[in-house]
Protein backbone atom coordinates (compact mmCIF):
# COMPACT_ATOMS: atom_id res chain seq x y z
CA UNK A 1 0.00 0.00 0.00
CA UNK A 2 1.42 3.66 -0.58
CA UNK A 3 0.42 7.12 0.80
CA UNK A 4 0.71 10.27 -1.36
CA UNK A 5 -0.22 13.45 -0.77
CA UNK A 6 -4.16 13.79 -2.40
CA UNK A 7 -4.75 15.42 -5.75
CA UNK A 8 -7.76 18.25 -6.34
CA UNK A 9 -9.85 15.36 -8.67
CA UNK A 10 -9.67 12.85 -5.72
CA UNK A 11 -11.22 14.87 -3.16
CA UNK A 12 -14.89 13.83 -4.12
CA UNK A 13 -13.49 9.97 -4.00
CA UNK A 14 -13.16 10.93 -0.26
CA UNK A 15 -16.29 11.94 0.58
CA UNK A 16 -17.73 8.99 -1.04
CA UNK A 17 -15.10 7.25 1.66
CA UNK A 18 -16.43 9.11 4.53
CA UNK A 19 -19.95 8.40 3.38
CA UNK A 20 -19.13 4.69 3.13
CA UNK A 21 -17.21 4.27 6.29
CA UNK A 22 -20.01 6.30 8.12
CA UNK A 23 -22.38 3.02 7.84
CA UNK A 24 -20.44 1.25 10.18
CA UNK A 25 -22.13 3.39 12.59
CA UNK A 26 -25.55 2.47 11.99
CA UNK A 27 -25.95 -1.12 13.45
CA UNK A 28 -24.81 1.18 16.50
CA UNK A 29 -27.44 3.07 16.17
CA UNK A 30 -25.85 5.95 15.73
CA UNK A 31 -27.81 7.04 12.48
CA UNK A 32 -26.97 10.67 12.79
CA UNK A 33 -23.03 9.95 12.40
CA UNK A 34 -24.10 7.55 9.15
CA UNK A 35 -26.04 10.64 8.23
CA UNK A 36 -23.77 13.88 8.92
CA UNK A 37 -22.49 14.91 5.60
CA UNK A 38 -18.61 15.06 4.65
CA UNK A 39 -16.76 17.74 4.70
CA UNK A 40 -17.41 20.26 1.43
CA UNK A 41 -15.08 20.09 -1.12
CA UNK A 42 -13.75 23.43 -0.27
CA UNK A 43 -12.67 22.42 3.33
CA UNK A 44 -10.78 19.53 2.06
CA UNK A 45 -9.43 21.82 -0.85
CA UNK A 46 -7.67 23.52 2.40
CA UNK A 47 -6.30 20.76 3.60
CA UNK A 48 -4.97 19.15 0.66
CA UNK A 49 -3.10 22.52 -0.65
CA UNK A 50 -1.82 22.73 2.92
CA UNK A 51 0.01 19.45 2.82
CA UNK A 52 -2.05 18.21 5.07
CA UNK A 53 -4.56 15.82 3.29
CA UNK A 54 -2.71 12.09 2.93
CA UNK A 55 -4.42 9.48 0.89
CA UNK A 56 -3.92 5.73 0.81
CA UNK A 57 -3.82 4.05 -2.73
CA UNK A 58 -4.23 0.73 -4.26
CA UNK A 59 -2.83 -1.37 -6.90
CA UNK A 60 -4.69 1.02 -9.44
CA UNK A 61 -3.16 3.93 -7.62
CA UNK A 62 -6.55 4.60 -5.84
CA UNK A 63 -8.11 6.53 -2.55
CA UNK A 64 -8.94 3.68 -0.66
CA UNK A 65 -8.59 5.55 2.59
CA UNK A 66 -7.34 8.71 3.53
CA UNK A 67 -6.24 11.46 6.79
CA UNK A 68 -6.96 14.86 7.48
CA UNK A 69 -4.61 16.90 10.42
CA UNK A 70 -4.22 20.05 11.55
CA UNK A 71 -1.65 21.46 14.05
CA UNK A 72 -2.98 21.78 17.52
CA UNK A 73 -0.87 23.25 20.81
CA UNK A 74 2.52 21.42 19.49
CA UNK A 75 0.89 18.26 18.10
CA UNK A 76 -0.18 16.48 15.02
CA UNK A 77 -4.15 16.51 15.41
CA UNK A 78 -5.74 14.04 13.05
CA UNK A 79 -8.93 15.89 12.29
CA UNK A 80 -10.48 12.54 10.46
CA UNK A 81 -9.19 9.59 9.03
CA UNK A 82 -11.80 7.25 7.09
CA UNK A 83 -10.87 4.11 5.45
CA UNK A 84 -13.61 2.47 2.65
CA UNK A 85 -15.44 -0.81 4.29
CA UNK A 86 -13.39 -2.79 1.37
CA UNK A 87 -10.66 -2.05 2.35
CA UNK A 88 -11.05 -2.14 5.83
CA UNK A 89 -8.97 -4.66 8.33
CA UNK A 90 -6.08 -4.39 6.38
CA UNK A 91 -4.43 -1.92 7.99
CA UNK A 92 -5.06 0.88 5.88
CA UNK A 93 -5.72 3.33 9.08
CA UNK A 94 -2.59 2.36 10.81
CA UNK A 95 -0.70 2.87 7.72
CA UNK A 96 -1.95 6.63 7.58
CA UNK A 97 -1.36 7.21 11.20
CA UNK A 98 2.15 6.06 10.85
CA UNK A 99 2.64 8.53 7.61
CA UNK A 100 1.33 10.98 9.98
CA UNK A 101 3.78 10.58 13.02
CA UNK A 102 6.59 10.45 10.37
CA UNK A 103 5.71 14.09 9.32
CA UNK A 104 5.28 15.30 12.81
CA UNK A 105 8.68 13.92 13.81
CA UNK A 106 9.81 15.93 10.93
CA UNK A 107 8.39 18.81 11.71
CA UNK A 108 10.13 18.24 15.44
CA UNK A 109 5.64 18.16 17.32
CA UNK A 110 5.75 16.25 20.04
CA UNK A 111 2.69 14.35 19.46
CA UNK A 112 -0.50 12.97 17.89
CA UNK A 113 -3.64 14.04 18.64
CA UNK A 114 -7.45 13.13 18.39
CA UNK A 115 -11.30 13.10 19.43
CA UNK A 116 -13.41 9.90 19.34
CA UNK A 117 -16.05 8.18 20.11
CA UNK A 118 -14.86 6.45 23.39
CA UNK A 119 -17.14 3.01 22.48
CA UNK A 120 -17.40 2.41 19.35
CA UNK A 121 -15.01 -0.50 18.83
CA UNK A 122 -13.13 1.04 15.95
CA UNK A 123 -12.87 4.22 17.95
CA UNK A 124 -11.09 4.78 20.72
CA UNK A 125 -10.25 0.79 21.41
CA UNK A 126 -8.84 0.66 18.43
CA UNK A 127 -6.34 3.76 18.69
CA UNK A 128 -5.53 2.58 22.17
CA UNK A 129 -3.95 -0.45 20.62
CA UNK A 130 -1.54 1.95 18.08
CA UNK A 131 -0.27 3.74 21.40
CA UNK A 132 -2.72 6.63 22.28
CA UNK A 133 -4.22 7.29 25.66
CA UNK A 134 -6.75 8.91 27.07
CA UNK A 135 -6.42 11.94 28.15
CA UNK A 136 -8.62 12.40 31.63
CA UNK A 137 -9.56 15.69 33.18
CA UNK A 138 -6.74 17.42 34.65
CA UNK A 139 -3.99 15.66 32.54
CA UNK A 140 -1.72 18.36 31.53
CA UNK A 141 -1.70 17.50 27.80
CA UNK A 142 -4.70 17.75 27.42
CA UNK A 143 -3.87 20.93 26.10
CA UNK A 144 -6.97 24.17 25.25
CA UNK A 145 -6.96 23.69 21.47
CA UNK A 146 -8.51 20.34 22.22
CA UNK A 147 -10.81 21.31 24.52
CA UNK A 148 -12.16 23.67 21.93
CA UNK A 149 -12.20 21.32 19.76
CA UNK A 150 -14.19 18.97 22.13
CA UNK A 151 -16.71 21.73 22.59
CA UNK A 152 -16.81 22.62 18.85
CA UNK A 153 -17.72 18.74 18.70
CA UNK A 154 -20.51 18.81 21.16
CA UNK A 155 -21.76 21.98 19.60
CA UNK A 156 -22.21 19.77 16.25
CA UNK A 157 -24.17 16.87 18.25
CA UNK A 158 -21.17 14.52 18.92
CA UNK A 159 -21.43 14.33 22.86
CA UNK A 160 -24.57 12.57 22.24
CA UNK A 161 -22.34 9.50 22.19
CA UNK A 162 -19.43 9.45 25.19
CA UNK A 163 -15.85 10.86 23.22
CA UNK A 164 -12.39 11.34 24.71
CA UNK A 165 -9.60 13.31 23.62
CA UNK A 166 -6.51 10.95 22.83
CA UNK A 167 -2.76 11.50 22.11
CA UNK A 168 0.20 9.22 21.73
CA UNK A 169 3.33 10.80 21.50
CA UNK A 170 6.25 11.09 18.91
CA UNK A 171 9.32 9.61 19.24
CA UNK A 172 11.82 12.64 18.12
CA UNK A 173 13.85 11.46 15.09
CA UNK A 174 17.58 10.22 16.06
CA UNK A 175 19.84 12.89 15.79
CA UNK A 176 23.13 11.52 13.63
CA UNK A 177 26.22 13.68 14.75
CA UNK A 178 27.82 15.51 12.15
CA UNK A 179 31.35 13.87 11.23
CA UNK A 180 34.24 15.44 12.82
CA UNK A 181 37.10 17.12 11.05
CA UNK A 182 39.13 14.41 10.53
CA UNK A 183 36.39 12.00 9.59
CA UNK A 184 34.69 14.22 6.54
CA UNK A 185 35.31 12.48 2.89
CA UNK A 186 36.80 8.83 4.93
CA UNK A 187 34.81 5.88 4.00
CA UNK A 188 33.11 4.44 6.48
CA UNK A 189 34.65 1.49 8.58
Amino acid sequence: MRIRAAAPAELPLLQDIERAAGEAFRPLGMDDIADDEPLPLDVLEGYRSAGRAWVAVDAADRPVGYLLSDTVDGAAHIEQVSVHPDAARRGVGRALIEHLAGAAREQGLAALTLTTFAEVPWNAPYYARLGFRRLEEGDPALSEGLREISRAEAAHGLAAWPRVCMRREVAAAPRVPAPSADQAGQPAP
